[in-house]
């Protein structure tokens, strides 16, 4: 109800502003239509505003994948037993 009454007046704002009559100097009406514009863009501007936002349902969430960790390996390495540092990821 909100919106459609809203915008019944924006519409009816811009109309109201199409039929005032014309000052003879082009200069003369600078003023008027920037008051329009910005009383219209007010009243729209408010409708936006006041409007709830739309309810898009339940949002499912994928758990992050358990972290990484460094572990110290040990490795023949052809010679002698050796030591390295391997990331395992569960």
């Amino acid at each position: 109800m909100k919106k459609t009454l809203a915008a019944f007046v924006a519409v009816a704002a811009i109309a109201a502003t199409s039929f005032a009559p014309t000052p003879a100097s082009a200069q003369r009406g600078v003023g008027a239509g920037i008051a329009a514009g910005l009383i219209g863009g007010a009243i729209v501007g408010g409708a936006i505003a006041a409007s709830r936002p739309a309810y898009g349902g339940p949002v499912y969430v994928e758990e992050a994948p358990p972290p990484c960790r460094m572990v110290r390996e040990r490795f023949w390495d052809g010679y002698a037993w050796r030591f390295r540092r391997v990331e395992v990821c569960d």
